[in-house]
């Protein structure tokens, strides 16, 4: 895990722990990268199975 994926990771556990989200507008804003970095990161962290998109629930699992 680059430390690009782990800030990333970071972000969407500790705001997810509190019930929300992020757009990717607040991850843009957090970590100053832009979209295409930012997917590619999420897509990454979900090729190791470390987070994983809960369709039923919308939200984040980990």
């Amino acid at each position: 895990m680059t430390d690009f994926e782990r800030k990333v990771y970071r972000i969407i556990f500790n705001m997810s722990r509190f019930g929300k989200n992020p757009t990717l507008e607040q991850l843009k804003r957090k970590t100053g990268k832009d979209e295409k970095a930012i997917r590619a990161a999420v897509k990454n962290l979900m090729r190791q199975r470390i987070l994983k998109w809960d369709k039923h629930k919308s939200k984040w699992t980990f």
